[in-house]
């Protein structure tokens, strides 16, 4: 199959414009499965309150945005993630949407919340589900939750083969270290997309990357530059768990020792 991330500059607060981007560079790919966009992809992210963002929100499956996301879907026979800022009643959630052709698949909410999300979302209600398509079984982390080991190996243990990581990073260097590591330790495709520019203090560092299970990056952006990549993954090696011959990456662990996890 062929997956993707989609890299660019999203204007806070200028939804439209950000839509009309997303539109040009989804429509700039030939032929693709599963195309991976950033966190908060049509609002921007470094909000100057939380009434700018509630303003900026749109709920999920009755949404302008996730309805059109739905369309493109559609015309292009793919699925589609996207970091979106969810209005669900009188909260917000720093979400991430999976669509295909025939709507809404399923959505994730962002369990680890990064500076000032703290003052305008919830922490995340859904736990870490598992969207399984026929062709791949798809989990869905955002941003910050990348340093956090525990999610990355709940979703393996949950039988994902391709984790889909919409990002705004920040902090230069780091997660696209990890992202290939985490990759490897789980035996599983990632796919982070990040976005570029600025927003007041806040510059965003790119560098989009897709890692395959062992723990090689197949695909990355440069730090600054609009950018759209797709490659072919070969989803039986993410489900191939042997380490060596008498090694197996599940049935290997002694869930008995890690009590200690489950403790605050």
């Amino acid at each position: 199959m062929k997956t993707g991330f989609v890299q660019f500059r999203p204007i806070l607060g200028d939804v439209n414009a950000n839509v009309e981007a997303i539109d040009r560079l989804v429509r700039s790919v030939e032929q693709v499965d599963l195309l991976v966009l950033p966190e908060l992809c049509t609002t921007g992210y470094n909000f100057d309150s939380k009434e700018q963002a509630w303003e900026l929100s749109e709920p999920i499956h009755d949404g302008t945005f996730v309805k059109h996301l739905v369309s493109l879907c559609r015309e292009k026979k793919m699925h589609i993630v996207a970091g979106i800022n969810e209005r669900d009643g009188d909260k917000l959630y720093n979400s991430a949407v999976l669509v295909g052709p025939t709507g809404v698949v399923g959505k994730y909410r962002k369990l680890h919340l990064f500076m000032n999300e703290k003052d305008i979302f919830q922490p995340g209600d859904l736990g870490l589900p598992v969207f399984d398509l026929g062709w791949a079984r798809i989990g869905l982390l955002i941003c910050f939750d990348w340093i956090f080991p525990e999610v990355w190996r709940i979703l393996a243990l949950e039988g994902a083969d391709i984790i889909c990581h919409p990002s705004n990073l920040v902090i230069p260097g780091l997660c696209q270290r990890a992202v290939p590591i985490n990759a490897l330790i789980n035996r599983m495709y990632v796919v982070t997309a990040n976005r570029i520019g600025a927003e007041g203090d806040l510059t965003f560092t790119g560098l989009s990357t897709i890692a395959d299970p062992n723990g090689e990056v197949i695909a990355q952006a440069s730090p600054e530059d609009e950018e759209v990549a797709v490659v072919d993954i070969d989803v039986a090696l993410a489900r191939d768990k042997m380490i060596t011959p008498r090694n197996h990456l599940i049935n290997d662990r002694r869930p008995q020792e890690y009590r200690r996890l489950m403790e605050p």
